[in-house]
């Protein structure tokens, strides 16, 4: 393991639960990323539209401003063709659309608040995104 950063996992562990926290108590709402991006993208209410671009934002920008204060170059050298990541990404929707939530949903603020179907929701991805690496890296014999 050449990657181990303890230290920064814990920070940026601990940053997660504290931003999904504060969501939950001031806002009243689940820090589900596929939730706020759809209702972003197609907001049902205006008034409901600000605080989730806000998020979205901090998102993005979060990692781009710790890079440059860092000095940490900008790389974006992906390991797939634009194809793969795609339909990975349609995926991805498909199933959090399906699952009802994504693993920030269910998996971060689910979880904690010790939701049944949260627990279920989660089990299921993982189990389900262990196989995936199983099949692709062992299977198929696509090194990543």
């Amino acid at each position: 393991m050449e990657n181990f950063t303890p230290y920064s996992a814990l920070i940026g562990g601990a940053l997660i639960g504290l931003s999904a926290a504060l969501l939950l108590f001031l806002n009243g709402r689940i820090a589900g990323i596929s939730g706020i991006v759809a209702k972003a993208l197609f907001p049902e209410q205006r008034d409901d539209l600000s605080w989730r671009i806000y998020f979205l934002a901090g998102l993005l920008l979060g990692p781009m401003i710790l890079r440059v204060v860092n000095g940490i170059p900008f790389d974006f050298n992906f390991e797939t063709s634009l194809p793969v990541l795609l339909i990975a990404g349609l995926l991805v929707g498909y199933g959090t659309n399906l699952g009802g939530g994504c693993t920030s949903g269910h998996g971060i603020c689910g979880l904690a608040r010790l939701s049944p179907r949260s627990v279920f929701a989660t089990v299921v991805f993982m189990a389900v995104a262990g196989i995936t690496v199983f099949i692709v890296r062992h299977l198929l014999g696509v090194k990543g």
